[in-house]
């Protein structure tokens, strides 16, 4: 019999965090529902999540910052709830790393629909488990810092990255001597924000060649596969 999806639900709300339990049990996942985020740590440290449901607004350290710190040590699937609504926060959310983003109040049903796609987008999804626990990806005389999530060049100077860059030279270095498409990135990037036959993607990989002085008409870094999509084309180390 397959094991059920484990789903972690972290909300300082007693009554949502009951509601979504039963709910998703009855739905046939297995659940675990935490209050805030060092019980959140001390779960994950015990056993394993398929996905975790992560409230925004919670005592001590918010929703925001443990999914980045979540983010820089796991591919975890991560939904945060909020009972904030506006835009700024839900892209705030996205840049953090969260694959979902569901405003408050929601219907379970909803939100049991978001994570169905959210875990069958994700399994889709090529692994990079060499990678999970790295502090920092060098290659080429480069670093990307994912604790600070910064571009160091050769000679120790950080490069400026925006949001959209930097998930996409960290998915690049997950993945290196592997060609990835566009829908691929997009998808590992952007999640279900992005759209389709979106060429951001284009534009964002002509960005990183010039921060990386990755020659754009014979670059040797980032590399074009013509009609597959685009390959890091270097290779990579962890560093701890």
């Amino acid at each position: 019999m397959d094991r059920p999806d484990h789903i972690l639900i972290v909300d300082d709300d007693a009554e949502i965090r009951q509601l979504l339990s039963e709910y998703l049990r009855r739905e046939g996942y297995a659940t675990r529902a935490v209050p805030d985020g060092r019980a959140m740590r001390e779960t994950l440290e015990r056993e394993r999540a398929d996905l975790v449901i992560l409230d925004l607004m919670l005592p001590g350290e918010d929703g925001l910052v443990l999914c980045r710190d979540l983010r820089a040590r796991s591919r975890v699937p991560v939904i945060m709830l909020t009972a904030r609504g506006e835009e700024t926060d839900r892209i705030v959310g996205l840049e953090m790393g969260a694959d979902d983003y569901l405003p408050k109040p929601f219907s379970p049903r909803e939100l049991l629909a978001r994570i169905k796609a959210v875990l069958r987008r994700t399994r889709a999804l090529p692994d990079s488990p060499d990678h999970v626990h790295a502090a920092r990806l060098c290659f080429a005389g480069w670093a990307l810092d994912l604790a600070q999530r910064q571009l160091v060049d050769p000679g120790g100077v950080v490069v400026p990255l925006s949001g959209g860059e930097y998930r996409l030279l960290k998915v690049l270095l997950e993945h290196p001597n592997r060609v990835l498409s566009r829908d691929q990135l997009l998808d590992m990037t952007r999640g279900r924000e992005a759209i389709p036959f979106d060429r951001s993607i284009d534009v964002q990989i002509g960005r990183l060649r010039r921060r990386l002085g990755d020659d754009g008409q014979a670059p040797a870094l980032i590399k074009t596969v013509r009609g597959e999509g685009y390959v890091l084309a270097a290779k990579v180390a962890t560093e701890d």
